[in-house]
Order: C-alpha cells, then sequence, then structure tokens
C-alpha cells in the first residue's frame, strides 16, 4: 500500500461502527457479487441501507463523494439488486455513502466522519 492511499478495511471499520452508534444494525460487510461490491449493508427500522465508504487524506482535490461517480453507482445498483433477489426483505433499499476524512492516515486521532444518507441521483 502506497503513502497516499488508506486502508479500505480500517475507513470500512470506522464506518461500521459510526454507523453502530447512529443505531443501524449491520447486516454484511464486503458484500461481492460478479458485479461489483458494496462495502457495508445496515438496516434500520425503515431502511435497508447499501453503503459506500469513502476514505481519504483530504478533500482539497476531490469530495469523497465525487468518486463515486455514476458507473459506480450503477455497478452498486446491480449488486443491490443481485442482493435483494437472494435477500427479500420488506424493508425501503437506501443508497448511502459515508466520507471519512484522515489527515495522518490510520494514526488521524479524530477522523472527520460524514454520512450522506439517499446519496445517489
Amino acid at each position: 500500500m502506497g503513502k497516499s492511499k488508506l486502508s479500505g478495511a480500517w475507513g470500512e471499520a470506522l464506518a461500521a461502527e459510526y454507523l453502530r452508534k447512529k443505531r443501524y444494525k449491520i447486516v454484511a460487510a464486503g458484500y461481492h457479487s460478479r458485479f461489483g461490491e458494496i462495502d457495508l449493508i445496515v438496516q434500520d427500522k425503515k431502511h435497508l441501507v447499501f453503503v459506500e465508504v469513502k476514505t481519504r487524506k483530504s478533500g482539497d482535490f476531490a469530495t469523497a463523494r465525487e468518486f463515486v461517480d455514476r458507473r459506480k453507482q450503477d455497478r452498486i445498483r446491480v449488486t443491490a439488486s443481485m442482493y435483494l433477489s437472494m435477500n427479500p426483505t420488506k424493508l425501503q433499499p437506501r443508497f448511502d455513502v459515508v466520507e471519512i476524512y484522515a489527515p495522518q492516515g490510520e494514526k488521524t486521532p479524530e477522523p472527520v466522519i460524514t454520512h450522506l444518507e439517499d446519496a445517489f441521483t
């Protein structure tokens, strides 16, 4: 792993803990299909939420959410459809993005976390 690249697993674990504190139940992490991957699948009383986690050292170049472009959204949607076909639910599906900014990488004492609900346009 290069110096500028942050561990995706570290960011996903941080996002999972953050969402747990917001009273979401973790359903799955690192869900794979032949179409793509979903970082986290969580639920609350109303929604089954497919979460894309983006971890960056800063938002100077672009915000983390800008890296979830239309193509990435489409892959996540198709993967979510595959998940739902094998795991039916009455919960409303939703797509969220969790941005994590960690200027000192994994040594950042207090990373900034932003949870964007219903983030896909």
